[in-house]
């Protein structure tokens, strides 16, 4: 039997292959990051092809510095990048134009148009999700009204739609040369075409955005004993190895916090957070603001469905601070800087670079900064920068609790789990307990992600058996009490208020 298992975390900003034994640990990584395309005001874009070659790279120098043979690994899971939008061809592979990212707000007008003749109320009550440019769906529609020939091939049927799970499976098992073409239902969960009682794509979803049913994948389970295929002999990695499952990034890191019992809660801080509460087999439909999504599911179990909310802009509010104002060296510099300011000196940060996600939904906002005054310095905005991620995390907390109380089951969240690049930055968490008012504890692994993702491959090959020798591989690192006062909270928390409404209203959208 294989020692160990490993995961392809395709994410925004980045491809890593990682490694984890049984216990869960992790034993290596590689990782590569890949271009960020951005060709006008709202728009971004990544390269598909470029995302293949670094998936293959990283997956064939992990193997190798760790001195691994495929028949090593017990199996492979897929996590990525969700409502990102690859289209390519079938008979050649090659994508008909670059993957659109989540984050893009090109179709703007194509979503507004669904809540002006009551398509937007049956997304929402079939699908889950709130009509917006963050999903699926659009971009296809926008792919197949722009891209020259595409629409024509669709008809023919030698266009595949996928996101980004779907194209790396594709490429793994094959490509042209007998490439799996399938999803998971927490990805699908995410295009605005999948009924989530049914878990299939659903014909009047697709006729809104005019879509041929051809170009889909194959929905099946997170965890799937059937398995998804094999990669392809022919390789960096010098043979065939089962390919599990796949699970979208905030999915997989639900299942690497082991997140299993209705009122289990985790957020995720990467590029953006990401905070889901476990729901069970119920399906509740958020009347504030939040999403209505499957959390993953196992096997031939029933789906276990999560209210979810999404936040556009946290870690790479960071990123900005680096790369496009150069106030910071590195994203870890912000810590630093940040402590040199007692607070926030009256400064916030709002970065609603592309609209603003839950609880708001409010594409025509954009970025501000407000509450500036001579006596603000740098460390000023580093910190609003920090805070910033943590009171868009209170919004959708609060959300989460009135949804909850409302369906009959309030919510008393007493610890939030924590995981992503951003918890490595102690004064984030520390802030984050602060303007929550709950403990914050992060894992010893803290990339959660890439772990969720192997574990439902593992599960999948019976290289684990179960989710409670899941949970016995959980530890915490470390754990954040609040400092705040009651009156500091709500102060602070109040500001934040007064600044979002400040952006919106900024872009007109017609």
């Amino acid at each position: 039997m294989a020692d160990f298992v490993g995961a392809v975390d395709q994410g925004t900003t980045s491809t890593r292959f990682m490694v984890f034994d049984h216990d869960g640990n992790e034993v290596g990584r590689h990782q590569l990051e890949h271009e960020q395309i951005l060709p006008r005001a709202g728009w971004v874009e990544h390269d598909p092809l470029e995302i293949w070659e670094r998936t293959k790279t990283a997956i064939g120098s992990c193997l190798t510095s760790l001195h691994l043979r495929a028949a090593d690994i017990d199996s492979i899971g897929i996590t990525n990048q969700r409502e990102t939008t690859v289209v390519w061809d079938r008979k050649s592979g090659r994508p008909y134009t670059n993957a659109i990212v989540w984050q893009d707000t090109r179709t703007d007008s194509i979503v507004k148009a669904l809540d002006s003749d009551g398509r937007g109320d049956v997304i929402r009550q079939r699908a889950g999700l709130v009509p917006a440019p963050y999903f699926s769906g659009g971009k296809v529609q926008w792919m197949l009204d722009h891209v020259d020939g595409l629409r024509e091939a669709a008809d023919r049927g030698d266009a595949l739609f996928g996101t980004v799970d779907s194209w790396v499976v594709w490429n793994l098992t094959g490509g042209p040369n007998g490439g799996q073409h399938v999803t998971d239902v927490t990805n699908a969960s995410r295009t605005m075409l999948m009924d989530l009682e049914t878990l299939q794509w659903d014909d009047e979803l697709l006729g809104f955005f005019g879509i041929p049913r051809s170009m889909l994948p194959e929905i099946r389970p997170s965890s799937d004993p059937r398995l998804y295929g094999h990669t392809a002999p022919r390789g960096p990695w010098n043979g065939e190895i089962p390919i599990g499952g796949a699970l979208g990034d905030q999915h997989a890191a639900t299942v690497g916090q082991v997140c299993f019992a209705p009122g289990d809660a985790k957020n995720t801080y990467g590029t953006g957070n990401f905070m889901l509460l476990n729901t069970g087999e119920e399906l509740v439909r958020s009347q504030h603001g939040l999403l209505t999504t499957v959390a993953y599911q196992l096997g031939d179990a029933k789906p276990v469905y999560a209210l979810e909310g999404s936040i556009a802009v946290t870690g790479s509010a960071v990123q900005w601070l680096r790369d496009q104002l150069g106030l910071i060296r590195s994203s870890e510099d912000v810590e630093t800087f940040a402590r040199q300011a007692e607070d926030n000196g009256g400064v916030y940060f709002v970065p609603a670079f592309s609209g603003l996600f839950a609880p708001y939904w409010r594409s025509d906002a954009r970025g501000a900064i407000v509450g500036l005054s001579r006596f603000n310095t740098a460390a000023h905005l580093a910190r609003a920068t920090l805070e910033a991620i943590c009171y868009q995390t209170r919004d959708v907390a609060d959300a989460m609790c009135e949804d909850s109380a409302e369906a009959g089951r309030p919510l008393d969240l007493q610890v939030l789990k924590v995981d992503g690049g951003v918890t490595a930055n102690d004064l984030c968490m520390q802030i984050q307990a602060d303007v929550l008012g709950v403990e914050v504890s992060r894992p010893v692994v803290a990339e959660t992600t890439a772990l969720g993702a192997a574990y439902a491959a593992g599960l999948a090959t019976g290289f684990w058996h179960d989710t409670d020798e899941l949970a016995a591989n959980w530890h915490e690192d470390r754990r954040w009490t609040p400092h705040w006062s009651d009156d500091q909270r709500e102060a602070g928390y109040a500001g934040w208020r007064k600044a979002v409404e400040r952006t919106l209203d900024w872009v007109e959208i017609s």
